[in-house]
């Protein structure tokens, strides 16, 4: 078997049979749906654009590689990235969708304890590699990941999950932001960089927003019309409007009606388009 089919097997196996994808131990109610899963090399052009472009403090697999492994030296071109695309489900999708102002309970949770497993899942990724003496990284765990401020985009990262899924294939990014996938823009991703060369996934698009009916045909903003904060427009995504709703509107909300510490919203994420599949039309 080959090393990309394991890790397709092996991923959609632990999603698909984990009792940490499931919203409490007494339930067989999955968080996340069948994922998605895509390639791409460590040293795609791609991911050295992403540092020119977002800044420096942007880190490529062969960097953060090298600085999570101690004494690693692993060049970009032995390397690979494994993405997935954990999608929410339609109940999940279903009550956020009817919600205008705030999250839904059920959305908040799946936020919590599906980032949990998505953490789970890296783990189990990695641990399984390095039994087959592959060394692996996963980014989202990794003592190394912080958050930034870039210069261009604001608040940010050293390492993207939704990045490194556009470079694997799985889809292009919305107005608001959002990857817009096979599966929509109601998910998670998430990333391991391993020292082993899988042969990329093919990207079906040329641009960065191609699967985005505003930036495609110059249609729809249904994102915008969805989100509370007015951080949509046709400019695009204002990630301080957003993040200062978050923190100032939901976290109060969410932790006084549902007893749940969490800044997550997703109202543009539903009710779209865009929520459940690559769109072709306005719907």
């Amino acid at each position: 078997m080959s090393l990309e089919k394991l890790l397709i097997d092996l991923i959609i196996d632990f999603v698909t049979n984990s009792e940490s994808n499931r919203f409490s131990s007494d339930s067989e109610e999955r968080i996340w749906d069948k994922p998605l899963v895509g390639f791409s090399k460590g040293d795609d052009p791609y991911y050295h654009f992403f540092k020119k472009d977002i800044g420096d403090f942007y880190l490529t697999p062969d960097e953060f590689f090298y600085k999570a492994i101690e004494g690693s030296n692993a060049d970009g071109n032995i390397l690979s990235v494994v993405s997935w695309v954990l999608p929410q489900s339609a109940k999940t999708r279903h009550d956020n969708k009817i919600e205008q102002y705030y999250p839904s309970e059920r959305w908040v949770k799946a936020r919590l304890t599906g980032d949990d497993f998505n953490k789970k899942l890296s783990g189990h990724i990695v641990s399984e590699l390095e039994q087959k003496g592959i060394r692996a990284v996963a980014p989202m765990t990794s003592s190394i990941f912080e958050f930034k401020r870039s210069d261009k985009y604001g608040y940010a990262s050293n390492w993207s999950e939704r990045h490194a899924a556009f470079v694997s294939g799985l889809g292009t990014f919305g107005l608001c932001d959002g990857l817009i996938t096979a599966v929509g823009k109601a998910m998670r991703c998430g990333s391991v960089i391993i020292e082993s060369v899988i042969t990329p996934t093919s990207r079906q698009y040329k641009e960065y927003n191609e699967y985005c009916l505003y930036f495609s045909k110059g249609i729809c903003m249904k994102c915008a019309d969805r989100c509370p904060a007015g951080a949509i427009n046709q400019h695009g995504h204002n990630k301080d409007k957003c993040r200062e709703y978050q923190r100032n509107t939901i976290a109060p909300f969410t932790s006084k009606e549902y007893n749940l510490e969490s800044t997550c919203c997703g109202l543009c994420q539903v009710g779209v388009p865009c929520e459940n599949c690559i769109p072709r039309r306005l719907t």
